[in-house]
């Protein structure tokens, strides 16, 4: 057996998804752009998956426009909104994504703006009064925090943000990546600028996403070249990536509610093993609060040893594979920025189990006993 528990990272295609996206690849393969049959055909199928991942958001077709993944559209949405509309100030989270702490970091090096970090407790929450007495201060400002967070799985309760961002004047851009496909997003009632979504994190193709752009939010294109997306992203549109989106955003929304029965039991399960396996066991943020943190992510935080560095390379010798954090940064936990924000102990170990609708109890049975052998290694070496 070898168990995949980095769902956070990429998830496998669903076979529903490939299926759908082979006659893009095989037949239909014009291009979107040109006015004969084959690429009248190729728009169709683009358009199509604009309505029905608008229908799914509650959102109007015009404002979603399809990219090449989460980190783009984040550019995008905070590099754009900024430029186009004169803002000067803005505020995000330390423990962000890089895709937009470094975007908003290059922004302020570059004199473009003043960037504040929110305060966040000791669990990695954000300080909502701190929030609030900010927007006050900073009208046209624009506010970034994601709706859940890649590595220790927090919740931001983005309807409270999104109500102050509108009352105080500000745009608000959610990171959504992770939250996106798991959790509903009603876009009429979410008071919302811009969010994300990225199709490899739901069973979809890797290299497609989207940014949702509010029709009254104006902002100028991110990638010039084109008059594709209605002007607003140059390039050839990657048909059958657009179609496997939409079919992996098709399947995630008819059955969310089943899976994630499932794969939140998966992650009471692996809370519980982990308690009665291995001694001063913890978690990192609030990773196993189930009401505070998204369902298909558990941070471990493992007892104090000089051997944890290795924690990762041992679980995959052992047919595991995990991760330390964000699968864009290091494969270490030493390289998290976010743990880094959370004051935490360097001396203990920390791995991101991360779980989808593929996963099994077999599986999560099968990972703490190599974890619990790995650790009582190490504890007496």
């Amino acid at each position: 057996m070898r168990v995949y528990l980095d769902n956070a990272a990429t998830t496998a295609v669903d076979p529903e998804v490939f299926e759908a996206m082979k006659p893009y690849f095989l037949e239909n393969y014009g291009n979107p752009s040109s006015i004969h049959t084959h690429g009248r055909q190729a728009k169709a199928a683009v358009e199509r998956s604009r309505r029905q991942i608008a229908d799914y958001l509650n959102a109007a077709p015009s404002e979603i426009f399809f990219t090449s993944g989460g980190t783009e559209a984040d550019n995008t949405a905070l590099r754009c909104s900024i430029e186009t509309n004169n803002i000067r100030h803005a505020l995000t989270s330390r423990i962000e994504h890089h895709a937009v702490l470094h975007t908003l970091e290059s922004l302020e090096k570059a004199g473009k703006i003043e960037l504040t970090f929110v305060d966040l407790d000791e669990k990695g929450h954000v300080d909502m009064s701190h929030l609030q007495s900010w927007l006050k201060d900073h009208p046209n400002s624009i506010v970034s925090l994601m709706h859940a967070n890649n590595e220790i799985g927090n919740l931001n309760n983005i309807e409270k943000i999104g109500e102050w961002c509108q009352e105080y004047g500000s745009v608000f851009h959610s990171d959504t990546v992770q939250a996106v496909g798991h959790y509903a997003h009603d876009l009429q009632k979410l008071h919302v600028h811009c969010i994300v979504g990225a199709a490899h994190k739901f069973h979809g193709p890797k290299g497609t996403g989207f940014l949702y752009l509010k029709n009254d939010h104006i902002i100028e294109p991110f990638i010039q070249g084109g008059g594709q997306e209605r002007n607003m992203r140059g390039g050839t549109e990657n048909v059958a990536g657009i179609v496997g989106l939409a079919k992996s955003f098709e399947l995630a929304y008819e059955k969310m509610d089943e899976h994630k029965r499932h794969i939140e039991s998966l992650k009471k399960r692996m809370i519980e093993r982990l308690k009665d396996q291995i001694p001063n066991v913890a978690f990192n943020g609030d990773s196993a609060n189930l009401e505070r943190s998204l369902y298909t992510v558990l941070n471990v935080c493992l007892p104090p040893s000089e051997e944890n560095e290795m924690l990762l390379f041992s679980l995959d010798i052992n047919k595991v594979s995990a991760s330390g954090g964000s699968a864009c940064s290091s494969g270490s936990n030493v390289g998290s920025h976010v743990l880094a924000a959370l004051d935490r102990d360097p001396n203990r170990g920390a791995i991101r189990f991360s779980f989808s609708k593929f996963n099994t109890a077999d599986e999560i049975d099968f990972a703490v006993d190599r974890l619990k052998e790995i650790v009582s290694e190490t504890q007496m070496a």
